[in-house]
């Protein structure tokens, strides 16, 4: 979906994550109920991970986008394909921040829980507030389904949830009251449970319903007799709001028109942005994109995307492993394509290899590495950011790769683009590190106009590029560029232009195979000249009143470091903010941006590896504070945590 902004304007939210703010109340004409109007809200769904919370998420984030809210969102589900019902470990959760203004985080804690069960419940009830708003399927709560989540008592009886809004709603028999006319079966009935839960949701917070109505008759348009089933639940879920006297309230949040610069707007996950960013560099670089990748969690989707645009010439090949997937990616950019390969930490690993032979052979390569929990299979739907380390040294040898991360889910469309123009550029494979939070999570992104896109053209090698002695033209692979030191990129077929390849070192110029000592020296540092030369834009700071300690981040962390940030400044303190996206090489400015601190922080998703870098290029004291449980950071708590880094 898409929505226009027209006014250009932004508006800095110094408590991203904090609970609501009460901006006026009023009666609709013809309403018997009151509209407040709030300035954020944080809704989270939970319950089975059959109960379809992701869906029900999904429908109710792109209804939010389209009204024109700015948002962030954090899907949360197991690793399992169905994991045992009714159980802790089951439970699937999409939370929703949307707000009237510029926010950047899916928030610390929810305003609104809708339990649809009592393991739902339970493994979500230590994130809620006092004061907040629970809405529970009371039809769940039965005694043998409370036992196996460890209730001795119903929580909804024996005075547990005193502290909050509590809405105890018979989700599941209003579902199937709904659908008596329709010839299902009670089951079959209890499947939209979570349509009529949409819907109430849909009416509570005044979210238009046009878009999911067409989804669901997009969806089942084989199955009508499923599409009118869903959309009477969905309707029914509406009606039940607007009549029922236990939702006396229902609540607006305006769309956050003064947030966005002027353009047509689109809600985009990370992954749908990066394999658009990827589509585009291959048009600006006017070269077929080929994409060779095994599925793996959390990257398939990017595989999955991609094979829907073949019209764009996108090739794309399932492997039957990970070492297949990018051996077939670096033979089409040897043909002369855009080459990329998709996968996740232990796919890295298996990918190492090759990525070797990649940098010995100094072609063009992406390899996108969506992070995960670690290490081994770890915790595939968990997001953590620690495979730093293994992109910067995971290989035998000196094999210097450069490296890229997103900082926000629209921002992987960016980075794919920038991985790009490093790659084609230098001749060289090229890692971009997402991870899980970006890669589903979405986010409000400006769709660019063609002409703000960089142009990523590239001329492939012609003819002979060298002389000998005797006065004649040959073609040597191994001549480079004297402004990027990136070889010629000879596709296969052009006449004369034949060469050798291979993992074997390589003679300077020629390309030919050479044990020499010296000559070995000379390659290992040259390569390594190369990715040191790599033309990078200086650090940009935020540091709007000198302050003495700075917090530096790379990747997913940007949001809940930037609001974290804009609280302490809220609250007068004084603290500056980088944010890394070229990993290597590293900035040119940036030991000059620390060596102007007395205090640097690093913040990360693994035990400290952008620190322990940081540390040996710079030797500055980088203090790391360390988050590795599968979730990313609040922003109250690193609020907390920078306060103490700058009063110790």
């Amino acid at each position: 979906m898409t929505s226009q902004v027209s006014s250009p304007a932004e508006q800095a939210d110094g408590t991203d994550g904090a609970d609501a703010t009460v901006v006026g109340e009023q009666r609709r004409p013809g309403r018997a109920k009151d509209v407040r109007r709030l300035d954020r809200v944080i809704i989270r769904f939970a319950g089975d991970s059959g109960d379809g919370m992701q869906l029900t998420g999904d429908r109710f984030t792109s209804e939010t986008a389209s009204f024109g809210n700015d948002l962030s969102t954090l899907p949360n589900f197991p690793a399992e394909i169905r994991a045992p019902a009714g159980t802790l470990p089951g439970v699937s959760s999409f939370q929703l921040h949307f707000a009237d203004h510029d926010i950047l985080t899916p928030g610390d804690a929810p305003n609104v829980l809708v339990a649809m069960n009592p393991a739902a419940l339970k493994a979500n009830i230590g994130d809620v507030p006092r004061g907040a708003e629970i809405i529970v399927n009371t039809d769940e709560f039965t005694k043998r389904a409370m036992q196996k989540v460890g209730y001795a008592a119903s929580p909804l009886e024996d005075g547990s949830l005193d502290g909050y809004q509590l809405h105890p709603v018979p989700l599941t028999t209003l579902t199937v009251e709904a659908l008596k006319e329709f010839d299902l079966t009670r089951k079959e009935a209890e499947r939209s449970k979570n349509m009529f839960a949409l819907g109430l949701l849909s009416w509570m917070y005044h979210r238009p319903t046009e878009g999911t109505e067409k989804f669901l008759k997009s969806k089942f348009a084989k199955k009508p007799d499923i599409a009118a089933a869903n959309l009477t639940a969905f309707r029914a879920g509406w009606n039940f709001g607007e009549t029922t006297e236990d939702f006396a309230v229902s609540y607006e949040v305006a769309p956050a028109a003064k947030a966005f610069p002027v353009g047509t707007y689109r809600n985009i996950s990370g992954n749908l942005a990066l394999s658009y960013g990827l589509i585009s560099a291959s048009r600006q670089a006017d070269l077929p994109l080929f994409l060779g990748s095994y599925p793996i969690t959390p990257a398939s989707d990017i595989l999955h995307e991609l094979s829907r645009h073949k019209n764009f010439g996108v090739r794309t090949f399932q492997a039957e492993d990970e070492i297949a997937g990018i051996g077939a990616a670096l033979g089409a950019a040897f043909g002369g394509s855009l080459a990329v390969t998709t996968t996740s930490g232990p796919g890295v690993a298996l990918k190492s290899e090759t990525i070797g032979l990649a940098v010995s052979l100094e072609l063009p390569l992406l390899i996108v590495d969506i992070q995960r929990g670690g290490p081994s299979t770890g915790l595939p739907t968990k997001t953590e950011q620690a495979d730093l380390l293994q992109a910067m040294f995971g290989r035998n040898g000196e094999a210097p790769v450069p490296i890229v991360a997103p900082r926000t889910p629209a921002d992987c469309f960016d980075a794919a683009l920038e991985a790009a123009r490093i790659a084609l550029t230098y001749r060289t494979p090229v890692m971009l590190l997402s991870d899980g939070y970006l890669a589903n999570g979405s986010e409000p992104w400006r769709i660019p106009e063609l002409d703000e896109l960089p142009d990523l053209t590239v001329q492939f090698a012609q003819g002979p590029n060298h002389t000998l002695d005797d006065g004649s033209e040959v073609f040597w692979p191994y001549k480079r560029d004297p402004r990027t030191l990136a070889r010629p990129w000879a596709v296969p077929g052009t006449p004369g232009l034949e060469h050798r390849i291979g993992g074997i070192e390589k003679e300077d110029g020629t390309g030919n195979i050479s044990y020499a000592p010296a000559n070995h020296e000379f390659m290992v540092r040259i390569r390594q000249a190369k990715i040191d030369g790599i033309d990078v834009p200086d650090l940009e700071v935020d540091d709007p009143h000198d302050a003495d300690t700075l917090v530096l981040g790379w990747g997913s962390t940007y949001g809940p470091i930037t609001a974290a940030v804009r609280r302490l400044r809220a609250a007068g303190e004084a603290v500056a903010q980088a944010h890394l996206r070229h990993l290597n090489p590293f900035p040119r400015n940036l030991g000059a941006v620390l060596e102007r601190y007395d205090k640097v922080v690093v913040p990360e998703m693994n035990l400290g590896q952008l620190a322990t870098l940081v540390r040996a290029k710079y030797l500055v004291d980088a203090r790391s504070y360390n988050q590795v449980n599968g979730m990313p950071f609040k922003a109250e708590q690193l609020a907390a945590t920078l306060k103490e880094a700058i009063d110790g």
